[in-house]
């Protein structure tokens, strides 16, 4: 209830605050190409969305970022590799490209036509949010190698180092996960998938907390890679589906038969309920790690929005910014492990119902 409370009361002083600062866009003091405008829709979305860059910090007007590649397609002129930096902060067109800050294209990288028109060519560049999931992949890969080389090596041992930090996490999802949801029987089927999952998920929401680099990277928080997770469920759970699975589907035991004809009232149900356990497996995890980040950079807005009503309120509202981000900090850091275990739980016991024996 208090979570709620606060999470109510910071979306009114946002909303004031918001509605102040949109009331000021028609005024030539505070244009969009002020540099003293600060503008708090922009702010969040620019922190929490992908990018072709990874910036680092910004002194004065001098901004510190790592260069990313860019990888492009055009069917009009062929591959492309450079680095972002060519962009020269997307102020100029390199080699007819230019990444556009306004319109349906913001964020995109488009090209120039000789005609004057734009082109949209297929994108493969390694963005900022590619590059996190390689890091988090490459931690994955040294905690489960070095814990595998241990184990090989010491096999009687007590467990130490990366390994006794990864034992009672790997015991906890076969346990209290695996077990409980698909049975014994099909333990090892699925394990590999979920303890993958159960990781990267946990690393990337980790990594995700960290202001510096190499974390701060919204991995899960895009909808793009939390679908892909949902899908691979998804596609797990269809293929894994035995006779009983498909015949509870089609032919539900213990329905009315009224409910089954002429119109497969049930069958249809069921079918929807395939593709909306995945979609909500999606959202779940997008939404809870996005509304965490908007609500910690919707703290930092308060400080320059009211500071731009009075350098006093500004100082004022610090304060007790600073207060409330340690606090949703610490909420994320528990949200992080809980969404990360919820997505594993849930996909287990999608597994279990597709693999349960006929009673």
């Amino acid at each position: 209830m208090i979570i709620k409370k606060i999470k109510y009361i910071f979306a009114l002083l946002f909303i004031i605050s918001s509605c102040h600062s949109f009331g000021n866009e028609g005024n030539t003091e505070n244009s969009p190409h002020d540099q003293n405008t600060f503008a708090p829709g922009a702010f969040i979305l620019d922190h929490i969305g992908d990018a072709h860059e990874w910036h680092i910090i910004t002194i004065g007007s001098t901004h510190i970022s790592i260069p990313l590649p860019v990888i492009l397609y055009s069917r009009h002129s062929g591959f492309h590799f450079f680095l972002s930096s060519n962009f020269h902060h997307n102020t100029e067109a390199y080699n007819n490209f230019i990444l556009s800050e306004e319109g349906e294209n913001k964020g995109k990288i488009t090209e120039i036509l000789p005609d004057g028109s734009t082109y949209l060519p297929v994108d493969f560049s390694i963005t900022k949010n590619v590059l996190a999931i390689f890091i988090s992949l490459i931690i994955m890969l040294w905690i489960f190698i070095s814990a595998a080389k241990r184990y090989r090596r010491d096999p009687h041992n007590p467990p130490a180092g990366v390994q006794a930090f990864i034992e009672p996490v790997v015991i906890f999802i076969r346990d209290d996960i695996a077990i409980p949801s698909i049975g014994e029987k099909y333990l090892h089927r699925y394990m590999p998938f979920l303890l993958s999952i159960f990781f990267f998920i946990l690393i990337n929401n980790l990594m995700g907390l960290i202001p510096v680099f190499p974390g701060g990277a919204n991995v899960t928080g895009n909808i793009a890679i939390t679908m892909v997770l949902a899908v691979l469920t998804f596609i797990i759970t269809i293929f894994s589906g035995n006779g009983a699975y498909w015949k509870h589907i089609v032919n539900a035991p213990g329905v009315p038969w009224w409910l089954k004809i002429p119109v497969p009232l049930m069958p249809v149900v069921e079918i929807i309920g395939l593709f909306t356990k995945p979609f909500v497996l999606m959202v779940r995890l997008f939404a809870n790690i996005t509304a965490g980040h908007i609500i910690a950079l919707g703290f930092f807005s308060l400080i320059f929005i009211f500071g731009r009503m009075h350098i006093a309120a500004g100082y004022g509202i610090s304060l007790l910014t600073i207060t409330f981000t340690v606090f949703m900090s610490l909420l994320e850091l528990l949200v992080a492990f809980i969404q990360a275990y919820v997505f594993t739980l849930l996909s287990a016991l999608y597994f279990g119902m597709a693999t349960e024996e006929h009673h």
